[in-house]
């Protein structure tokens, strides 16, 4: 989708009394989602995220606004392979608060198994192994609120 047509229908939305538009077409799905203003500040009128046509709908999702600064990231991971946040929310190890993890350290797993669920705008977006191997170390805790690119697991 070119960057003119991808323009006019920010404008459309951001326009409107809509809060979110989804377009599929053949080279790929285009998804934009008003972002609610905050009361003290300014913020982008509208949030856009282009997925290819071959990705999951759950990974569909437009990012949150993102987290405060002062959070710390993980420490960088020393071997493996590291899965990392698509997105800004709340990671969730568990399906809910009574079952089992997803995964555990060395749970043995294969490419589109799902490792956590993140919470991000109201919606749940399973994440899935990219990688096939044994989850060596797992970088953060049920509950906690991630950020885009922060590292989540290690595969080997």
């Amino acid at each position: 989708m070119d960057l003119r047509k991808l323009k006019t229908l920010i404008d459309l939305v951001a326009e409107s009394s809509i809060s979110e538009l989804e377009i599929t077409e053949a080279e790929g799905r285009v998804r934009i989602v008003k972002a609610p203003p905050p009361s003290a500040q300014p913020a982008p009128v509208a949030q856009v995220v282009q997925i290819p046509a071959s990705q999951p709908a759950a990974a569909a999702q437009a990012p949150a606004a993102a987290a405060p600064a002062q959070q710390a990231a993980a420490p960088a991971p020393s071997r493996g392979k590291t899965v990392k946040s698509p997105m800004v929310g709340t990671l969730y190890r568990a399906p809910n608060p009574e079952a089992d993890p997803f995964v555990t350290v060395g749970s043995t797993v294969k490419v589109g198994d799902t490792l956590c669920i993140i919470e991000a705008m109201k919606l749940m977006n399973e994440i899935e192994s990219e990688f096939a191997g044994t989850v060596v170390e797992i970088l953060v805790e049920n509950g906690q609120p991630i950020e885009y690119g922060q590292p989540l697991f290690v595969i080997e």
